[in-house]
């Protein structure tokens, strides 16, 4: 959480642009929607569509192209990113990857689905996005990460990615943040893999996760430094 709330204090370290935060944001409860949806509404500077959280999908994927390399069972290989905002994760899996994926992202803020959804689509001008293998595909949907009965059935995703999602949530509810681990972990293949990304420390992270994912194996990787800040990668994995 350190970096979220340097990132709320400081001009934002966003990938493409230094637009800053407005003060307000500070004290701002990350698991409020509208906070989101004004965050969303915000114009883009620079050249770079998408707005990440800690890093980008560049900084990670040599992380998540060999788990996919992996998961070759089931082609193509479905992908959940809840609380995906507009973050270049989901569009970096499908432009990028030379695995096929089935790409899903699905935010509480329907502004951020509508942006990404016109991104994807080649809105305002844009390009549309083009996937990396003939048979990858991207949709974003509107729900929210800690109710996803909408979305998916059980054992349905055999990777699954949360970038500060976790941490959002809990900032507001702890139990809150339970539910939607719980909901991941429901709706991913037994043989799966869940990804936390986040600055927080292991000894303050590791606990929280082992007690709400008995039956399931709980490591962490370290990532960066990026910009100065160390990150984990928080592996949630059933037996292979």
């Amino acid at each position: 959480m350190a970096a979220l709330r340097r990132m709320l204090h400081l001009p934002s370290l966003m990938m493409g642009t230094c637009r800053p935060f407005p003060d307000s944001l500070a004290g701002s409860c990350l698991a409020d929607r509208c906070l989101w949806d004004r965050l969303h509404a915000q114009p883009r500077l620079g050249t770079v569509p998408t707005f990440d959280w800690f890093f980008g999908y560049e900084e990670v994927q040599g992380l998540l192209l060999p788990l996919l390399q992996e998961a070759r069972a089931a082609i193509p290989l479905r992908v959940l990113d809840v609380g995906c905002g507009t973050s270049s994760l989901c569009t970096g899996l499908y432009t990028k990857s030379p695995h096929p994926v089935d790409v899903l992202g699905v935010d509480f803020s329907p502004v951020a689905v509508a942006y990404m959804n016109s991104l994807l689509e080649g809105g305002q001008g844009r390009t549309p996005l083009c996937p990396g293998h003939p048979a990858s595909s991207l949709h974003f949907m509107h729900a929210d990460a800690q109710n996803l009965g909408s979305v998916a059935s059980s054992g349905s995703f055999q990777l699954l990615l949360d970038k500060g999602t976790w941490d959002a949530v809990a900032r507001g509810s702890l139990p809150g943040a339970y539910q939607l681990l719980s909901e991941c972990l429901r709706v991913l293949n037994p043989q799966g893999t869940l990804i936390q990304f986040s600055d927080e420390d292991p000894d303050v992270r590791l606990p929280c996760l082992e007690q709400g994912s008995h039956g399931w194996a709980v490591t962490v990787q370290e990532l960066g430094p990026f910009r100065g800040i160390t990150y984990f990668a928080y592996l949630i994995q059933g037996c292979h």
